[in-house]
């Protein structure tokens, strides 16, 4: 399953990273990637670089796949369906919930910059879709390619979306929308609904 897998992760960065900077960029004039930024904070450009690092174990986990020993337990066509599934719907729930945000889309922040809080959509369930759905994703692939490095991808993707999200993009959003934010936080659940 390692071609595959590669297929489908050339299909995510497509959709959900060309294809949604090309329509960002059509809609605000900006490609909305924030990441190379001078002087982020650094626990900033450590989550967001082990952010990427992440997805970058989860390919090479699929491309180095003759070479590396499958995990036996998760190597079976039950799990594969199975990942073939919670990639499809992690995929949907990115292109859909990149699509909600519409002009407050970004890879990235900026502390000085302020944009609408989105709440309606797939945010009125979880505060944060797009990295539910990337989990979802990428333990998707993981089970295409059951094996040490995919599943070392799927955890370190969990915990770099864990320090973004505590540490600076739930500070950041409350500075910047105050009660409005407060409010929203107290009615959903951080990744999963009425969860955090």
């Amino acid at each position: 399953m390692p071609e595959l897998a590669l297929a489908l992760w050339a299909l995510y960065f497509v959709l959900s990273l060309g294809l949604r900077v090309l329509l960002h960029r059509r809609r605000t004039g900006s490609s909305g990637f924030l990441l190379a930024r001078p002087r982020r904070p650094p626990l900033q450009a450590f989550s967001e670089s082990a952010e990427a690092v992440a997805i970058a174990l989860g390919v090479a986990a699929a491309a180095l796949w003759d070479s590396l020993e499958p995990l036996d337990a998760l190597d079976a066509t039950g799990a594969q369906v199975a990942g073939v599934a919670l990639y499809a719907a992690g995929l949907v729930g990115v292109i859909v919930s990149q699509e909600a945000m519409g002009r407050s889309w970004r890879i990235g922040q900026n502390p000085g910059e302020r944009t609408e809080l989105v709440t309606g959509g797939p945010f009125a369930l979880v505060r944060n879709p797009i990295f539910t759905s990337l989990v979802a994703l990428q333990a998707g692939l993981a089970l295409l390619v059951p094996n040490a490095l995919a599943l070392a991808g799927v955890v370190l993707l969990v915990l770099s979306i864990e320090l973004q999200v505590r540490l600076v993009e739930e500070p950041h959003l409350r500075r910047a929308h105050g009660d409005a934010y407060d409010d929203y936080e107290r009615r959903t659940g951080r990744f999963l609904p009425k969860l955090g």
